[in-house]
């Protein structure tokens, strides 16, 4: 126990619960803060250009990494800059905590003022107040615990008035219960395993609420013949098992939809079964429904179940598989009638362009085979974003970032930049929209550039708002107002201190691909694509 200042205290205690990188917007509430964290524990600062970015690259670095994300920015506007990617971040459930500064208490008058409890209390995100300089240490270790247990964003409230006082450092880092949830038992599990014992073409699907049971949601799926499909948030979890369908819902391919339809009963492990993956309810009708989710409040608010299981996904698939075998109950044999080949093959794009573009379907199938194998998948949302989810492969659920929890565009390059410090041995592949990029990306390229990262940026420019554009369209109306007159990325990207090539043809893309196969850091290609030529949106 040594006496220091309170903004030393705060950096060190963030400093004992594990925490090297920091990201972050300093102001007159954190600056010194940041600088004890620097240059007094060895961290690492890494500063963006917007508050909202700094929440951001925490989030996707918490997501890729397995760590808890840390963030900080100061006061007032600082805070509500930050409420589109705080509230992303809460709806995505990630663990981080996010330092902010608040305006001293003795000064209510003061011009950035705010009442900042109230406003994270809108984003979902949740509030931890720093309530003297005596009780620094046990308030960050509060802050830590609570995002991990209730997998959301906690935001530390530090006034500003408080940093220069001194205290006594007491070293506070509290335990934190990471054990499996229940254990399914009771009648309504002796339901759910007659429901899946006399299934003869059941289905397990698997969400984001059961990426760590892997491999006995595999084993119980092996004993059944069942296949396997998996949400958008869990893509990549069943790579290159032999009956795999990929992603299930409004972005399975036509064959794919069609056999989800025929099934007879869906287990459902760690997923909400919101609309799009339920198509609205339509997938789920005439099939029996056994759902097993660890949240309560994730069962029932899409549909409701006929079987509802609050426990383990890997371990109640371990009892499910256990009394299968017990009771000796025969496999389904659903998968001997399958051809996954077939079942998993979206349309193909084809090559013919339109004058000055390239045609977008077939440049995503050319990036698939062309882009690094090991790459984590970042994607902003956007018209285009569909397309990408379906036919741009990821690793796992962990190297697969979706940035729409919110619905909104303008996030991705910000979370690719935080993924990439979450994976720095591994390239990161970010895909967004015109209009996102000019949002949001445009921020944050040059950090990308400082940092020396290794990201690949795909821009799908079709000059317009897409998603609005078709909606004129649509109604026979006028689809002007929604169409713009960018500037060339790849020029705005070399100006930002990285490399940009645009492709407006089949024979340029070529050409494009081998200029990023020996990029040398930071590097962006623009499709250019016919506004009226993007295929729609699949949700």
């Amino acid at each position: 126990m040594t006496t220091t200042h309170v903004y030393q205290s705060i950096a060190r205690a963030t400093q004992e619960h594990g925490v090297d990188t920091m990201f972050g917007l300093m102001g007159d509430a954190n600056l010194f803060m940041v600088d004890a964290f620097v240059r007094e524990h060895g961290g690492r600062f890494i500063p963006a250009a917007h508050e909202g970015s700094a929440v951001l690259m925490a989030l996707a670095y918490a997501h890729v990494s397995g760590k808890v994300g840390v963030a900080t920015i100061t006061h007032g506007p600082a805070l509500t800059n930050a409420m589109t990617a705080l509230t992303e971040a809460a709806r995505g459930h990630v663990p981080m905590v996010l330092l902010v500064g608040d305006t001293p208490v003795d000064n209510p008058r003061h011009l950035q003022s705010i009442d900042q409890r109230e406003v994270v209390k809108a984003s979902g995100a949740g509030f931890e107040q720093l309530r003297s300089p005596a009780t620094t240490g046990k308030d960050v270790a509060r802050a830590f615990y609570r995002a991990q247990v209730e997998r959301r964003p906690i935001v530390l409230n530090m006034p500003a008035d408080f940093m220069w006082q001194e205290v006594t450092h007491d070293m506070q880092v509290l335990d934190v219960f990471t054990a499996p949830g229940g254990v399914a038992e009771g009648d309504t599990l002796d339901n759910a395993i007659g429901m899946i014992a006399s299934a003869r073409r059941p289905l397990i699907l698997a969400g984001a609420g059961a990426i760590h049971a892997r491999d006995q949601l595999i084993a119980l799926a092996d004993r059944l013949e069942a296949p396997l499909a998996t949400t958008l948030k869990a893509k990549g979890l069943f790579n290159d098992h032999p009956y795999n369908i990929d992603i299930f819902g409004t972005l399975s391919t036509p064959a794919a939809y069609d056999l989800i339809a025929q099934s007879d009963c869906i287990i459902c492990f760690g997923t909400a079964l919101h609309d799009f993956t339920t198509d609205r309810g339509k997938l789920m009708k005439d099939k029996r429904i056994v759902q097993i989710d660890v949240e309560p409040e994730a069962i029932g608010g899409g549909l409701h179940p006929d079987a509802a299981l609050v426990a383990d996904a890997g371990l109640t698939a371990e009892t499910i598989l256990w009394w299968l075998n017990e009771a000796e109950i025969a496999a389904s044999g659903f998968t001997r009638e399958l051809d996954v080949p077939a079942l998993t093959a979206h349309p193909v794009g084809s090559q013919k362009n339109t004058e000055g573009f390239v045609n977008y379907v077939h440049a995503l199938g050319r990036l698939e085979e062309a882009l690094p194998k090991d790459r984590v998948l970042v994607s902003d949302g956007g018209r285009f974003m569909t397309e990408v989810w379906c036919r741009i492969s990821a690793p796992n659920p962990q190297s697969f970032v979706a940035t729409v929890n919110f619905g909104a565009i303008g996030l991705g390059l910000q979370e690719a930049i935080g993924a990439g410090l979450g994976a720095p041995e591994r390239p990161v592949v970010m895909f967004s929209g015109d209009g996102g990029f000019m949002m949001g990306g445009i921020n944050e390229f040059n950090t990308a550039v400082r940092l020396g990262l290794d990201l690949i940026v795909i821009i799908a420019n079709d000059s317009a708002y897409g998603a609005e554009h078709i909606q004129f369209i649509d109604r026979k109306m006028d689809p002007s107002l929604t169409e713009f007159n960018w500037p060339s990325f790849a020029e705005v990207a070399q100006s930002l201190g990285g490399e940009g090539v645009e492709v407006s043809s089949t024979e340029e893309l070529e050409s494009a691909i081998d200029a990023m196969t020996a990029r040398k850091g930071p590097f962006l290609m623009e499709l250019k694509l016919d506004p009226n030529d993007v295929p729609r949106m699949r949700i």
